[in-house]
């Protein structure tokens, strides 16, 4: 899938949080949003992605910006992650990976030389209208809220 690019609208989603309940693209109209793909609940790399972001809200809502995350993780999964990392966040279940294409997260991945179809770590910065101000692709964890930082800063 095509990686997403600065100016473009972002594909809209309707999907679950980890409490069942839908949350839409449209939900976050009028604000900013850090929105970000990861490979698995509970794993390391995702747990210091979301508890970096978890420990950044004070200065993101600050910022006027909302964050959620988006894996294959079924909402069961998602609640544990969330309970226990005391996540203040959605939690969003994508198993048919219909969105992670949609934004040009989806694709090939290694490990150990098998090659297979995963989550590529991304995340992206939306402005109140829900087009792409930023997108990072292959993004390290520790990462994420830095770079949305700095390119917020770059708007103003």
């Amino acid at each position: 899938m095509a990686e997403l690019k600065k100016g473009a609208k972002a594909p809209a989603f309707s999907l679950p949080d980890q409490d069942g309940k839908t949350v839409q693209l449209a939900d976050f109209h009028g604000q900013k949003l850090l929105l970000y793909f990861y490979p698995k609940a509970d794993t390391p790399g995702c747990t210091v992605q979301a508890c970096s972001i978890r420990d950044a809200m004070p200065d993101l809502k600050s910022l006027g910006i909302a964050a959620v995350g988006i894996s294959p993780d079924q909402p069961k999964q998602q609640k544990k992650f969330a309970a226990k990392h005391r996540l203040s966040f959605p939690l969003l279940s994508d198993p048919d990976h219909k969105t992670a294409e949609a934004y040009g997260a989806w694709g090939e991945k290694s490990m150990y030389g098998k090659k297979f179809q995963g989550i590529v770590r991304s995340s992206f910065l939306l402005d109140e209208e829900g087009r792409i101000v930023q997108a990072w692709y292959k993004v390290s964890p520790q990462d994420t809220v830095p770079l949305a930082k700095e390119a917020l800063a770059g708007l103003k």
